[in-house]
Order: structure tokens, then sequence, then C-alpha cells
């Protein structure tokens, strides 16, 4: 920084006593993303080498400056890191955080979980995001056998040209230039950002450790989804028009078609219901925080769905 301070990125390992494959914890790209930071640490301190044939490495930011700024991007650049990787040793501030942490991982992760929340506005049970490289080692198949572990409510395979759901360089995530480079790799999204919610930290425990068996990092073999409800279509639904918006459903929830989200009160007593959906639909996230303005995101949703079968 100007003052002279080091601007560094964290990180613990725990190599077992016999040889083996890595499971890389990657818990915050954003800097309001908090569960997978404490989810990770309180894993990784309760491993015993000796009882391990493999690693587990712990990198509990990858944006520093932004947790610390208690924002979602870096606010010396406002670029999106996760829409920075591979990264740039001369580029912006966040392009070199992206690449130096990206080297790291580079030829020493066999799994790297790239661990999010929500946007704080939203509720949102824990569900995982996963992309396919056409030219990677690394099938589908692979992907949805490292989320197993975690029983997501839902597992959104992500259009990397980002049509339809997300603005920007969605080939940019982290876990979609690990698949690249031939390394096992997926988003878990574990909640709402800026809060700490030990129910989904407990989750993502028990699913670090299901995976690590899985891997044969550690003994044993904790139960896993033998089928996942993966989704191949979702976007969001945006306010016609401003107010305080009360729901009628939870996050998690079906919606039929035709059903409305709730209402938008107004401020001379009167309200207007959500325009009905016109398919039906599931509702990843959903917005807690009441005021919205017209054009701002009201819920995350599901469109298309289907089971899929786990292989073992």
């Amino acid at each position: 920084m100007a003052s002279g301070v080091d601007v560094g990125l964290p990180w613990v390992a725990v190599r077992g006593a016999r040889p083996g494959r890595t499971l890389w914890l990657h818990g915050q790209v954003h800097g309001d993303e908090i569960n997978g930071i404490v989810a990770a640490l309180r894993f990784v301190r309760e491993l015993d080498p000796q009882a391990m044939a493999g690693n587990v490495v712990v990198t509990p930011t990858g944006n520093p400056q932004a947790l610390d700024a208690r924002r979602k991007r870096n606010p010396y650049d406002e670029l999106d890191l996760d829409q920075s990787y591979p990264g740039n040793a001369g580029g912006l501030i966040t392009e070199r955080v992206a690449h130096a942490l990206f080297a790291e991982v580079r030829g020493v992760a066999d799994v790297l979980i790239n661990l999010h929340t929500m946007n704080p506005l939203f509720d949102a049970p824990p569900y995982a995001v996963y992309k396919v490289h056409p030219g990677s080692t690394v099938t589908e198949a692979d992907v949805l056998g490292a989320i197993a572990p975690f029983f997501p409510a839902l597992a959104c395979r992500q259009d990397v040209s980002g049509k339809g759901e997300l603005p920007g360089n969605i080939a940019g995530a982290l876990d979609y230039q690990c698949l690249a480079a031939g390394i096992c790799a997926f988003m878990l999204e574990l909640g709402s950002g800026s809060r700490l919610q030990p129910d989904n930290v407990a989750l993502a425990e028990r699913g670090f450790a299901g995976l690590a068996q899985r891997l044969g990092i550690l003994e044993g073999k904790k139960a896993a989804a033998s089928t996942l409800r993966t989704v191949s279509r979702r976007g969001w639904i945006t306010a016609d028009e401003g107010g305080l918006f009360v729901p009628a459903f939870k996050a998690g929830d079906r919606v039929p078609a035709g059903g409305s989200l709730g209402e938008m009160l107004r401020f001379d007593g009167s309200s207007v219901p959500v325009a009905a959906l016109e398919r039906e639909g599931i509702l990843i996230g959903l917005r807690s925080d009441p005021v919205v303005h017209t054009g701002e995101r009201l819920a995350f949703v599901a469109w298309e769905w289907q089971d899929a079968s786990v292989t073992a």
C-alpha cells in the first residue's frame, strides 16, 4: 500500500503423514462472504496430520482489501475478483491478487471449493454452482461427485457465456479457470453475506469432511447425496415499482405458475401484487430487505431443473 503495508494472502496448510491428494478450500472471493471463512478455518484446525493421506490447504481470503472494507469488490479498482482469474501479474490490484493465488493453486490442488454467499440482502439455503469446461479432463460427473457430500438444495450449472444470468466475464471465475487447468472445482454458496450463520457453517464442515474422505485424505465414509437437483436455467425477478416488499414465500420454496412472490406495500397504505410467474420456479434466493426501488432484484429463481444421479 502507499503506507508501505504489505498486501498478502494468508494461508494454512496441513500435510498428511502419508502422500495423497490435495483439497483446497478458498474461503472468500468477495468481501462480504463470511460463512465460508469460518467453516474452512474451523475444519482445518481440527485435522490430525497423522491420520491423513494427502493435504488440505485453506486460503481464508482471496480478496483481503475487500474484506477489510466490508465490500463485495476491492475498493481500489472496483473489479470483481471472481471475473479476474487467472489474473495478470502486471495488471490492476485485483488482477495481481488473482494471479498470485492462481500461481499457487495450479499444480497443487486436486479439488478446489470456491466458497461464496449470496448478496447480504437475500436469504438462501446452501446451494452449489458449477460450470463445465469443454477442454477440461474434469467431467461433469466428477464435479457432481465432489458436490454430493454437501447435500445442497440445488446444483446450478452456470452458463459461462453469462447470457441470462449475470453480466461480465463469467469465464474469469476461479472454479472455471481451475477446470481449465485440470482441477475439479465448484462454488459453494453458504447462505447470506455479511452475517455468520452457524447452521450453514456446520453444513460446510460436514461436507468438507465427507469430501476429504471421498478423496482418501481422511479415513471413513460420510454420507453423500445419491442424486442432485441440477438447474440448467435460472434468472432474476425484478420489481416493477418501488415500495416495501412483503414476500409470500421463503427461500427454497417452489412457486407455482401463476403465483406471486408477494406484494409491494406503497407508502399511502395501498399495495400491489408482484407480477405472477408465467411458469413454475424454485426460489434459489429471496430478498429479505423490504426496501426496494423499481428495477431492483426480488428473487433469484430456477426455471429448469432435473434430478441427476451421482457416481459413488
